[in-house]
């Protein structure tokens, strides 16, 4: 697996390169999977696909599991009712974790904008599917932050 760090117009993205099989290539993107269809394949000896990611997969489901058989399934789905930003802004702090339960009105994000500490709360009660945002990144308004399911 291959990780690369990029910033497009302020933003900070996280991609890591799990698999390449002729011209498509499964990448995460801040943690979120795509299928990618390159122009061109790969030439496989160049760049090959570690094992290693196959180990890591199951890593989220399996620390999911105990929480509970419901909040498994959607943790591993990523689904969800998306929180997005309300206004461009850093991510300051992010006060929840995948697999966690949530209230309505619960702060699950701070968001610095202009110089003010802005608490981002749920919308509405469910488990916590995905975190697609770090302590430090630059986020646009709309941008999905995290998702509750």
């Amino acid at each position: 697996m291959n990780k690369y760090q990029y910033k497009v117009q302020g933003i900070d993205y996280e991609v890591e390169i799990e698999e390449v099989e002729g011209n498509i290539a499964k990448v995460k993107v801040n943690g979120i999977p795509f299928e990618v269809e390159l122009k061109h394949p790969i030439n496989a000896a160049k760049h090959p696909t570690i094992a290693k990611v196959k180990v890591e997969a199951p890593k989220p489901a399996a620390t999911a599991a105990p929480a509970s058989a419901p909040a498994t399934a959607q943790a591993a789905a990523g689904s969800g009712t998306p929180v997005k930003a309300p206004l461009p802004g850093t991510i300051t702090e992010v006060k929840v974790g995948v697999g966690q339960q949530v209230k309505e009105g619960d702060v699950v994000v701070v968001l610095e904008a202009m110089k003010m500490q802005n608490n981002i709360e749920a919308e509405l009660s469910g488990t916590v599917t995905s975190i697609i945002v770090n302590k430090g990144d630059s986020v646009m308004e709309g941008a999905v932050m995290l998702t509750i399911g």
